[in-house]
This record gives structure tokens, C-alpha cells and sequence, in this order.
């Protein structure tokens, strides 16, 4: 067996791994990445593409944001629109919410792909040891001062030694499963996304949030030249039954509004996206004195509608970073023994805020529900209060909140 030593082992080559293994290495603190699926596989991935202000600002303290602000875009805000059950089309109601007004914070449109190229550039250019495309990934001695990750790689079985192992392998890898008699919460949402990238550019000038009786709709963005959609559909719902011109007439529909005009182009990629709500605690194990820490996707999961996936990632990993950093170089134990329910209370906040806006805008074809959902908006779009509690979290909480 190949033994390998290091001060981190993370697992998991996806934004939340190479970020955290970033910000370990600007401290002197080494780390060694192993990655189950392939390096451009991760690089591939379509996720987010809405990074709050304090995601911003710490790739920017951090020396990773040059290409995203010469290539994102920043927005001051969102649009919501409805149109209420017997209304004609093109009658709904649209409303601006400027978050810079209200919480001095606006939000980037930069695509998680993006991120992850900036991610693996620096890490090349440091020097990172990342191991791609390896097997059989699995962590031992998790509650001694000797942790490890053993994996096989080109038929050959390794152990990485380390001191620390950061958990960063999303809902199906190892570290999950690794937590003990774990507590863990769950919504299942009757609804999916069917989401397309398309070569056209942007309609609006901000995310369009879209409430309709057929169902909610999305307007987002990638580029000048590259859209991003969604349309609410059933679950379990086949992709085969959506052809093109079916989709265009979705979004047309839910989306139209007197005086503006959908523009329509190739479609370049399509997925039905499950909506699920997912919180597991704690987020070190074992509890309290372990040595495994979980960030990201490995310890929750919130629906798309708040964008907070990727940044709530962000956030775990900027407060583990930190605390890792006094641990292992200076010997302080306090923000590690912090660290689970620092982060956690973001975690339920972030949850809260995704299933408020996803219950809000989504159609159950419950006309009790309806009118709930639209007196919501209403309210949100008229109460200056309202709209400044939705702009707050949707913008983004300091990290450490």
C-alpha cells in the first residue's frame, strides 16, 4: 500500500474542496484532495450561478475573483412576477427589488463551472496534490489522532495520513455515511425543475421569479450569449416528453407580460432537477473531540430557488479554513470545537430562507395555496420590510453569521 502524509485530507475535488484547499495552503497548511470522478468531469458539472456578496468578497480577499469580475456580471437585484388564476395572459404583475437599495449588498451571476476553473488554475499553479479518478474511497480511525483516507488509484491501494479529514464529497460520498448514529432532517417536494442552458441572449436585465397556476418559472443568465431557465414540472417527469418547441411554449406562457417579448434559440442542455431539502448534523464527527469535519452538499441540500447551495458551501468552508488554521499551526482548539454549530445555525437559516421562497413560488393546484402564495408577494412587493427580509438572504449573510 502507498502511504502518503499530509496536515488535511480532503475529500471531494468540487468547489467546496479545492476553495477550502485554497485557503489552507494562503495559511501554510498542507492538504492532499482525492476526487472519486474525473477532473473534468467536476469541471463540467452545471450547478449554481448565483454567488452572493460575502462569496464575492472572499474569492476576491483571496485572489481568485480577477476572472469573475472581468467576466460576471453584477446585479442589483431580482424581478417577481405573478399572474393570478383567470387573469389573461400578458396580464400578470411584475415587481423590481433593488437589494442594493435595501441591504447596500447586490449578487454576481458567475456559473459554478466558472468557479471551478478558477479553483483549478490556482491549484495547478501551486502545486496542489490533487488524486483524480480513484476507487473504493474510505475513511478510518476518525475519532483517534491518527485519521486516514484509504482509496485505491490505477489498481494500486494508498493511504493518506493526516492529521485532519475534511469531508467535501457531496450527498453519495464517504464522509456522510461516516458520521455515527447521525441526526438528520428531510422535505421531499412534490416538484422537480426541468432546467436548459440556451445560446440567446438574456431577456431581462435581472432573474426573473415567475409564479403562474401552470407552474413556476425562472429566468436566470450565464453570459450576454448563454440563458438559463427553469420550468416546474412533476416529479419523476421525462425529459423525452419535453421536445423544444414544448419547453419555449412553457416559459412563453408562465413567463408573459404586455410590452416584453421572450427571445428563443438553440437549446444546448436539459436536466430535471429534484427539489429536496436535506440538514444532517453534526458537522464534525465524531461529536465534539472527532477528526472528520463535513461542508457543503455532504452535510445539507436546499432547493435552487434562494441560490444558496454554493454559497452555503463557501460559508462552511471559510469558517473551517479559519479554524483549521488555529488548530493545526497554533494550537487552538476553540473555532474547531465551534465550528459544527457555528455553521449549522447558517445551515437552518439558508434552509429556512429556500423553503420560503420555493413554498411561495411554486403551484400545488391548491387554490387555498394560491391565494396564500399570492398575497405573499403582494405583501413582499409592497412592505418595504418584506422585501428587505427577502434582499437580506437572498444577497447573503456575513460569513460566520
Amino acid at each position: 500500500m502507498h502511504e502518503e502524509r499530509t496536515r488535511v485530507a480532503i475529500v471531494g475535488a468540487g468547489p467546496a474542496g479545492m476553495l477550502l484547499a485554497h485557503l489552507l495552503d494562503r495559511e501554510g497548511v498542507e492538504s492532499v484532495v482525492v476526487e472519486t470522478r474525473s477532473e473534468e468531469y467536476v469541471a463540467s458539472r452545471i450547478r449554481a450561478g448565483i454567488l452572493e456578496q460575502s462569496t464575492v468578497d472572499l474569492l476576491r480577499e483571496v485572489g481568485l475573483g480577477d476572472r469573475l469580475v472581468r467576466e460576471g456580471e453584477e446585479h442589483r437585484g431580482i424581478h417577481l412576477q405573478w399572474t393570478a388564476p383567470g387573469q389573461p395572459a400578458g396580464h400578470g404583475e411584475r415587481h423590481h427589488l433593488d437589494f442594493v437599495e435595501l441591504t447596500g449588498r447586490a449578487v454576481w451571476v458567475y456559473g459554478q463551472t466558472e468557479v471551478q476553473k478558477d479553483l483549478v488554475v490556482a491549484a495547478r499553479a501551486r502545486g496542489q496534490a490533487v488524486h483524480y479518478e480513484v476507487d473504493d474511497t474510505a475513511l478510518h480511525d476518525l475519532d483517534t489522532d491518527s485519521p486516514s483516507v484509504t482509496f485505491t488509484k490505477d489498481g494500486e491501494q494508498h493511504r493518506l495520513r493526516a492529521d485532519v479529514v475534511a469531508g467535501c464529497d457531496g450527498s453519495f460520498g464517504p464522509s456522510r455515511s461516516a458520521v455515527p448514529e447521525p441526526r438528520a432532517w428531510e422535505r421531499t417536494y412534490p416538484y422537480s425543475w426541468l432546467g436548459i442552458l440556451a445560446d440567446v441572449a438574456p431577456s431581462t436585465d435581472e432573474l426573473i421569479y415567475a409564479w403562474h397556476p401552470e407552474g413556476f418559472a425562472l429566468h436566470s443568465m450565464r453570459s450576454h450569449t448563454v440563458s438559463r431557465f427553469y420550468l416546474q414540472v412533476p416529479n419523476d417527469t421525462s425529459l423525452d416528453d419535453w421536445p423544444d418547441d414544448r419547453i419555449w411554449e412553457g416559459l412563453a406562457r408562465r413567463f408573459a407580460l404586455d410590452g416584453w417579448t421572450l427571445e428563443t434559440g438553440p437549446i444546448t442542455d436539459r436536466s430535471v432537477l429534484p427539489m429536496r431539502s436535506f440538514v444532517q448534523a453534526p458537522m464534525r464527527s465524531p461529536e465534539g473531540q472527532g477528526r472528520l469535519f463535513l461542508a457543503g452538499d455532504a452535510a445539507h441540500i436546499v432547493p435552487p430557488t434562494g441560490a444558496k447551495g454554493l454559497n452555503l458551501a463557501v460559508a462552511d468552508v471559510a469558517l473551517l479554513a479559519r479554524a483549521l488554521v488555529a488548530w493545526l499551526r497554533e494550537g487552538d482548539v476553540s473555532l474547531a470545537d465551534a465550528y459544527a454549530d457555528t455553521a449549522v445555525r447558517r445551515v437552518w437559516r439558508c434552509t429556512h430562507f429556500s423553503w420560503w421562497m420555493t413554498t411561495m413560488l411554486h403551484a400545488t393546484g391548491d387554490p387555498f395555496d394560491e391565494q396564500l402564495q399570492l398575497s405573499q408577494l403582494r405583501w413582499v412587493t409592497s412592505s418595504e420590510a418584506g422585501a428587505t427580509g427577502l434582499a437580506e438572504n437572498y444577497a447573503g449573510l456575513p460569513i460566520g453569521f
